[in-house]
């Protein structure tokens, strides 16, 4: 549930941000909104086995760093803009949370119909 809210956050920030709206002007706290959400997207990622979106979302984690910040252009920052907001609008389609099994699907392969 936090993974997708932050990633729908993260997309909403970065359309503001490629639009050059003056609501994301401070680039520090874009950073990190975007870099926490990669590491988040990346875990998830991790759990249900889809190893390149891992390495994907972990790339983007880096570029979005707010503690070791690359030093890039105006234009560099658009399109690195563009890159992170394609990224989490894939993962938004292409990455979904699988309900967690309960306790009596776990441990009896044949449900019934018997309430607890």
């Amino acid at each position: 549930m936090l993974t997708n809210i932050m990633k729908w956050i993260s997309i909403a920030m970065l359309l503001l941000a490629v639009f050059q709206f003056r609501v994301v002007s401070n680039q520090v706290f874009l950073t990190i909104v975007v870099c926490a959400s990669g590491l988040l997207v990346a875990t998830q990622a991790f759990r249900t086995g889809k190893y390149a979106w891992t390495v994907g979302f972990l790339a983007v984690a880096v570029l979005f760093n707010p503690f070791a910040p690359i030093a890039r252009s105006g234009s560099e920052v658009l399109w690195l803009n563009g890159f992170g907001l394609a990224a989490f609008l894939m993962a938004a389609v292409a990455l979904k949370a699988h309900p967690a099994l309960t306790v009596p699907s776990i441990t009896n392969r044949l449900p019934r119909r018997e309430s607890l």
